[in-house]
């Protein structure tokens, strides 16, 4: 059309820029500023996620509220398994999603600006230069670990939270996940357990419940569920203080 300027992709160095901003945004976060990002993440509060910007800050929000939105969207709901879990695993979580996020906003901008197999590969190849985010904060690669580590030894929801939390969650795990035993001197508590659940259904599939299926009970909801339906392992289980599942989670995101 007459008047129109030419559009001009971004090119691959402005989107590696724009991932190495965001990326150290998220490492401040999660080592240098891992306290104050610790307070904030209340599992009280709703589905919240980290972002990362080009400015290299970072923040922790609500998801956005337009679908779609204008970005991929980071991991919904860290907060939720922050008392959950303890502190160095929850963050080597946090970390893990947060790398998938990064890759997933430079991929969509390299499909947005179209780049063609030899940009990605290029871009791709820039990225995978930097240790992950993962990597600098469980110490697998260059990056300051030392001061997560200092700030978690001296913080207050340090060992002695973690050490209450794992006691009330291995009372709490049993009561809302069932994996029924399979010793033969235990089949009499089998019969029982098949006796309560046989007619229960998951809410995610409609299926029976089954003497050697892993389920796990929405502490929202109330409604039981295959392991495998929700994505959730018993070891993953022992890790939950208090499971949403999928559909209470998208209602608390959007109220």
């Amino acid at each position: 059309m007459d008047g129109v300027e030419p559009y001009n992709p971004r090119t691959v160095e402005e989107v590696f820029k724009d991932f190495k901003g965001r990326r150290a945004g998220m490492i401040k976060a999660l080592t240098i500023d891992v306290e104050e990002f610790y307070q904030q993440c209340d599992p009280e509060k709703e589905n919240l996620c980290l972002y990362g910007f080009p400015s290299e800050q970072w923040e922790v929000n609500l998801p956005a509220e337009e679908v779609p939105p204008e970005l991929p969207e980071p991991a919904l709901g860290i907060n939720f398994a922050r008392d959950g879990m303890q502190e160095k695993d929850w963050l080597s979580l946090v970390a893990v999603h947060s790398d998938a996020w990064l890759l997933s906003v430079a991929f969509y901008f390299g499909a947005r600006f179209g780049f063609d197999k030899a940009d990605r590969k290029r871009l791709f190849n820039m990225i995978n230069e930097l240790p992950t985010i993962f990597e600098v904060v469980t110490g697998g690669g260059p990056g300051p670990r030392k001061q997560v580590r200092e700030k978690s030894s001296n913080s207050n929801h340090g060992s002695n939270k973690s050490n209450k939390s794992n006691t009330k969650r291995s009372s709490e795990s049993s009561a809302k996940a069932m994996m029924l035993p399979k010793d033969e001197e235990e089949e009499g508590l089998e019969e029982d357990n098949e006796d309560e659940h046989g007619e229960t259904l998951c809410a995610a599939c409609g299926e029976n419940y089954a003497t050697d299926e892993f389920w796990i009970l929405c502490d929202i909801c109330e409604k039981w569920f295959h392991g495998k339906c929700v994505k959730i392992t018993p070891a993953r289980a022992e890790h939950i203080k208090q499971y949403k599942c999928p559909s209470c989670s998208n209602k608390r995101a959007r109220p």
